[in-house]
């Protein structure tokens, strides 16, 4: 992370999907980050560095928090519930017209590794894990996914 002056305030704040090891200055992300006077080679070097441990492509969580001094501060989370799903049931994108066609399945066993991975999320911190389930069943449906026991 950049250095962070004490007397610097926060100007901005970004939420964005980055590809595990694979960040780069191209489009979209470098634009982005060279409108706000980021260092886009030493933004693109540290999170590539942080994400070497997962799998190169996975989409990441990363929020952004950017300092009147252009310095920054980056936190990463874990994959978007979707991305895992997708895994899960081996498909590419989820369907068209959801409630009308199924384009895959999971079973309870995939919904419940896949919980106990987000339990973590902030998102899900006083959730118990039967209700982090339920929404991912949630989210499976309305990606046109169904869950079978």
């Amino acid at each position: 992370m950049a250095k962070k002056a004490a007397s610097s305030k926060v100007v901005g704040l970004m939420r964005v999907l980055i590809a595990a090891g694979e960040a780069s200055p191209s489009p979209p992300l470098g634009p982005a980050l060279g409108q706000r006077g980021i260092n886009i080679g030493q933004f693109c070097k540290e999170f590539n560095e942080r994400t070497k441990d997962f799998k190169k492509g996975v989409p990441i969580r990363t929020k952004i928090t950017i300092h009147t001094d252009r310095s920054y501060m980056f936190t990463t989370g874990n994959p978007p519930t979707s991305y895992f799903l997708k895994q899960a049931a081996g498909i590419e994108k989820g369907a068209h017209r959801t409630g009308h066609e199924v384009v895959g399945r999971v079973s309870l066993r995939h919904i419940y590794e896949i919980a106990k991975v987000k339990k973590d999320d902030p998102g899900f911190a006083n959730y118990p894990l039967d209700s982090v389930c339920k929404c991912i069943i949630g989210s499976a449906r309305s990606m046109g996914i169904e869950v079978i026991k």
